[in-house]
């Protein structure tokens, strides 16, 4: 077998590291790296595996190789991956609090939060190594990030300036002792005025651009994930929902409310892009579309965050304001529910 690359050859960057959870069923290699890699084809991962670039648990596998729980997956080239070649870039930042250990940022819709596949410049970690020196890599090797949030979702970002930040304020995520607190715009009238979504999150199996629910007798049944929701205002055909993470999975709220009938208004990663509730006067279709123009992304603002401070421990809350083209929208949906009435 071949040794672990560092040993073999120097050249080689490793590009991508995955554990296998604890239920993780028996799985080709190949297979299992498709859920993990976005836009991978699985014939560029053979390629990889058949020049021996695929490494678990140090050793060098074939395609057919079986994961198991607990197996370390690795994947290496010859070339360094776009993050290890990040060029900083003059790129405004909306700064609302920084100190010498943390930095608060507002992301505006539009803007990647880090380099990956099609998009490696213009992303808020190349605004980020431009404007600071300095900042901690997490275990991902992206500088400052102690989370994010999807290119098309505006709102609060946390970003450490130190190792010691890095690492107390990444565990406070994960013992969910931070807090972070989303509006969204909902397709339908929710029928409760609060509530809580508990559904594993993972990838869809059949779309590999969504993540999906995931029922706990399922063989891939995801990761926990929970979010609490509460109406804010009900508009008739659609519902502003405040939404309260307890975890972080990716596209947790936008999977969540889909999942109880209530898809995010023009979410087209989700469908919500369509008319999914309202009336067939085309008068009615023209008011959605021009709402759509007015707000051409998915209705949800990272509105609240909350986290203790790592150096002071005092507990910091930040709150943004709602952004224009959001605003906008709901405007636009309070009138039209008024004239209903």
């Amino acid at each position: 077998m071949a040794q672990f690359p560092e040993q073999r050859q120097e050249n080689l960057h490793e590009h991508y590291s995955f554990t296998a959870d604890k239920g993780q069923q028996s799985l080709r290699v190949d297979k299992f790296l498709m859920n993990f890699i976005e836009n991978a084809t699985r014939n560029k991962i053979q390629v990889a595996a058949k020049d021996g670039n695929i490494y678990v648990n140090n050793i060098a596998v074939k395609a057919s190789y079986k994961v198991k729980a607990g197996d370390v997956v690795k994947v290496f080239f010859e070339h360094p991956t776009y993050e290890q070649l990040l060029v900083g870039e003059d790129i405004p930042l909306d700064i609302v609090y920084q100190d010498n250990d943390v930095i608060v940022v507002n992301k505006p819709a539009g803007m990647v939060v880090h380099p990956g596949h099609g998009n490696y410049s213009g992303t808020l970690i190349n605004a980020l190594i431009y404007h600071f020196d300095n900042l901690p890599n997490n275990s991902s090797n992206r500088p400052g990030l102690v989370h994010r949030i999807d290119k098309d979702t505006s709102g609060l970002l946390v970003i450490a300036k130190t190792e010691e930040a890095m690492a107390h304020l990444s565990n406070q995520f994960a013992k969910k002792t931070s807090e972070r607190e989303y509006i969204a715009l909902v397709w339908g009238n929710v029928e409760d005025d609060e509530g809580s979504i508990e559904g594993n999150i993972g990838r869809h199996p059949k779309n590999r651009l969504q993540n999906t629910v995931f029922l706990d007798e399922e063989v891939d049944n995801g990761k926990p994930a929970i979010t609490h929701y509460k109406v804010i205002e009900r508009f008739g055909y659609v519902t502003l929902v405040c939404c309260k993470l307890e975890t972080g999975r990716t596209h947790q709220i936008r999977v969540h409310m889909k999942h109880i009938g209530h898809t995010l208004f023009n979410d087209e990663r989700y469908g919500g892009e369509k008319i999914l509730k309202g009336t067939t006067f085309s008068k009615y279709k023209q008011f959605v579309e021009n709402c759509f123009k007015v707000l051409p992304r998915q209705a949800l603002h990272a509105k609240t965050l909350g986290f203790e401070h790592p150096r002071t421990g005092e507990f910091m809350r930040f709150t943004s304001e709602t952004p224009e083209d959001l605003s906008l929208c709901i405007e636009k949906w309070r009138n039209y529910a008024k004239h209903q009435n």
